[in-house]
């Protein structure tokens, strides 16, 4: 057993690269994945933050907290793992600013790019893809009282920021 070890290793330390110099991985690495069919990939959600508050974007952009069920929102896949939040009833795009102040905006910016990740507990944080804070990623965020908090005073580990994206029947 322990001979069939070394032999594969022996085996894949002399493997030589294609004679055409053309890797497609990187060397010594993993293959890379190709997810793009999640790109362009569009849902419907509510989006409950675990301090019991839907995130609602206005008619005038602000954003906020609300306990109406009616705030549905546009979950775009930029790109695998990035997204764009926008309003369905308002049209506004949901973006932060370099202070980490989060607000509405009609126009597409690179602002409104968000990386969505799952979390352990089965809810999801949205931190600005644009824009960080001494190195640390900047989250969305709604208090206990449903404001929005600057993503400067965000962590990913503060339930203030984690979201559950309900579906919309």
């Amino acid at each position: 057993m322990l001979s069939l070890v070394f032999f594969l290793l022996a085996a894949s330390a002399q493997a030589t690269p294609p004679a055409d110099g053309k890797l497609w991985w990187p060397k010594g690495g993993r293959q890379p994945r190709s997810y793009h069919h999640l790109e362009g990939d569009v849902r419907w959600r509510q989006l409950y933050s675990s301090t019991h508050f839907f995130l609602s974007l206005d008619g005038s952009g602000k954003v906020q907290g609300t306990r109406r069920k009616d705030s549905i929102v546009e979950i775009r896949s930029v790109n695998v793992g990035i997204v764009a939040i926008r309003s369905v009833h308002s049209g506004f795009y949901l973006a932060m600013n370099r202070k980490g102040r989060v607000y509405g905006t009609k126009e597409y910016s690179p602002n409104c790019k968000f990386k969505e990740r799952i979390e352990e507990n089965g809810y999801n944080t949205y931190s600005s893809f644009h824009w960080h804070h001494k190195g640390r990623p900047m989250f969305i965020s709604l208090n206990r009282k449903g404001i929005p908090q600057r993503g400067i005073n965000t962590r990913r580990q503060r339930l203030s920021t984690h979201f559950l994206p309900l579906t919309v029947f």
